[in-house]
């Protein structure tokens, strides 16, 4: 241990100081950048979360052991490691984590019914009824999160006139909704709720747009219905245009445009149609009617003529007139048609398509591209496939126009799909890869900047040669002429003398090196005698005083 100790002697405070501020600073310095350099690659796991979600999901991933990470005041937004995102979330989603705080009927599972009084149970039978719709809704493929208001006015006693269910409806979406999904929404809200009708049902997006207007009329919900329907049929029949021409020019080398003019008329007619050729004897009656008429012959009927033995009892001959009567009624039932027809509004009333066709491109020996109508009979044969996709009808006034024209731009080159490998990976570097690259590389300049600054300052102070008493050093030097002085530049300044090792200097130097060290450590014997025997030194200083 005694060179170890005579090193540390000659080093000095100062410089062991240095020494440990050096190891320290290379120790904590580094373990920065261990840390750093390992720690995983944090990802959003869930954002825009409710308090309660948020709790639940940290429960979850402190019983797992997953690092993560918060964000927000209220830790709306969890970070995690990115290789295990999809992997939580369907864990998380098997345990219906996050619930985006709604409350459904489980709230009825919680507290004594016997204690709450009605009101509590119809503000709990709201909640959930709200809650469990709007779990419904989230189920549909664009929404992300959803919230239902519904307002239930109070039936009360000796009430004619019940005022209507509504409901308002807000929705978080990831993309559009399309009107069918729209219709869908309102008409679930409306099936769910009783007497709730879909024209009361409002839906917003997260944007501020009104999806559908709870408050207008029937009337204004048939105009909008119309609209819609004006719409769809558009897209529909571009769609099939689009699907129909780019087989033929290629994708993305045509212009669709239709335009539906729809009849909103509503036509309501009634017809009776008689047909005088058939008939069909509904009832026949038949009547027949005898009667006989007269008066005795020699004059005037009267009572006397009429009682026994009158006329000496003889009974005059009698004049009678005999009527008969027939009577035949039939009738007959004419067959009748009666028609009724009823156009409702929407009907097409004419149609219109415009379609503008690019033309052909071949790549010359030059490697450019040269332009080339397309021929006129390929027009026709193309204005030809549309009108029978569209269902061209003369009669109705429809038009179709196919115009050949060059497009602003050229035509794309044909998509690779190929894997990219090694070389292409690196050339064409995803965002995460320019983070992590850029991250690592302001992390290497950080060390950079300390070595060069902080570190090789403390190195140099540490590894300076030690001076004797006068400020000037005697080493030996290769390469050196003998008897050369160095200055030495820094605080402490001074001089080295660099001679020549085989010389006789060198030999009388080496050689009081070594007196010395034999005369430091006789004098640290001596007071160690001195330490360990006190009083017998004293007399031996005492003997030596009195001698002559």
């Amino acid at each position: 241990m005694k060179p170890i100790i005579d090193l540390v002697t000659k080093l000095g405070p100062a410089r062991l100081a240095a020494m440990a501020a050096v190891t320290l600073t290379l120790i904590g310095f580094f373990a920065f950048l261990i840390l750093r350099v390992s720690r995983p690659d944090m990802g959003v796991l869930f954002s825009d979360l409710s308090m309660q979600d948020s709790a639940a999901v940290i429960r979850d991933l402190d019983a797992r052991g997953i690092r993560y990470e918060t964000k927000g005041d209220t830790g709306q937004t969890i970070l995690a490691p990115r290789a295990d995102l999809p992997r939580l979330r369907m864990d998380l989603a098997g345990k219906g984590l996050p619930a985006q705080g709604g409350v459904g009927y489980e709230i009825f599972d919680k507290g004594d019914a016997f204690s709450s009084t009605n009101f509590v149970q119809n503000v709990n039978h709201l909640r959930a009824l709200e809650g469990e719709l709007a779990r419904s809704i989230r189920a549909i493929g664009r929404v992300q999160a959803a919230r239902v208001h519904l307002v239930l006015p109070e039936r009360r006693l000796f009430e004619r006139d019940r005022e209507t269910p509504s409901a308002a409806i807000v929705l978080k979406l990831m993309g559009d909704l399309d009107p069918g999904q729209v219709r869908a929404i309102r008409h679930l809200a409306a099936s769910a709720v009783e007497g709730l009708r879909p024209d009361r049902v409002s839906i917003v997006d997260e944007r501020g747009r009104l999806l559908a207007d709870g408050a207008r009329g029937a009337d204004q919900e048939g105009a909008a219905a119309l609209e819609d329907r004006q719409v769809g049929l558009e897209k529909r029949l571009r769609a099939q245009i689009e699907d129909v021409v780019a087989g033929i020019v290629g994708p993305g080398r045509a212009r669709v445009q239709v335009n539906a003019e729809l009849d909103l008329n509503r036509i309501e007619s009634r017809s009776e149609t008689f047909d005088p050729e058939s008939r069909v004897v509904r009832s026949s009656q038949t009547r027949t009617e005898s009667s006989l008429t007269g008066s005795p012959e020699g004059g005037p009927t009267s009572v006397g003529n009429e009682l026994p033995g009158a006329n000496g009892g003889e009974k005059a001959a009698a004049q009678k007139d005999a009527t008969n009567k027939n009577e035949e009624t039939t009738n007959y039932e004419i067959s009748r048609v009666t028609k009724t027809e009823v156009a409702e509004g929407g009907r097409l009333k004419r149609l219109s398509v415009a379609v503008v066709v690019d033309g052909v491109y071949a790549t010359g020996a030059d490697g450019k591209q040269t332009y080339a109508p397309r021929q006129p009979a390929e027009i026709e044969r193309i204005t030809a496939l549309v009108r029978s996709a569209v269902g061209f009808d003369k009669a109705r006034g429809d038009q179709i126009e196919v115009v050949n024209l060059r497009f602003a731009e050229g035509p794309a080159g044909s998509a690779q799909f190929d894997e990219p490998g090694l070389v292409q990976s690196l050339l064409s570097p995803s965002k995460e890869d320019v983070m992590r690259l850029g991250e690592l590389g302001v992390l290497a300049l950080l060390t950079l900047i300390v070595l060069m600054t902080v570190v090789r300052p403390l190195v140099k102070q540490v590894l300076a040669p030690i001076a004797d008493g006068t400020g000037a050093t005697v080493v030996g030097v290769e390469g050196l002429p003998a008897g050369a002085t160095i200055t030495l530049a820094g605080p402490g300044g001074g001089t080295m003398t660099v001679v020549d090792r085989d010389s006789p200097a060198a030999r009388l130097m080496e050689f009081a090196k070594i007196n010395g060290q034999v005369q430091a450590e006789t004098v640290q014997r001596v007071v160690d005698m001195v330490r360990a025997s006190p009083a017998e030194t004293v007399e031996v200083l005492r003997s030596w005083i009195h001698e002559d």
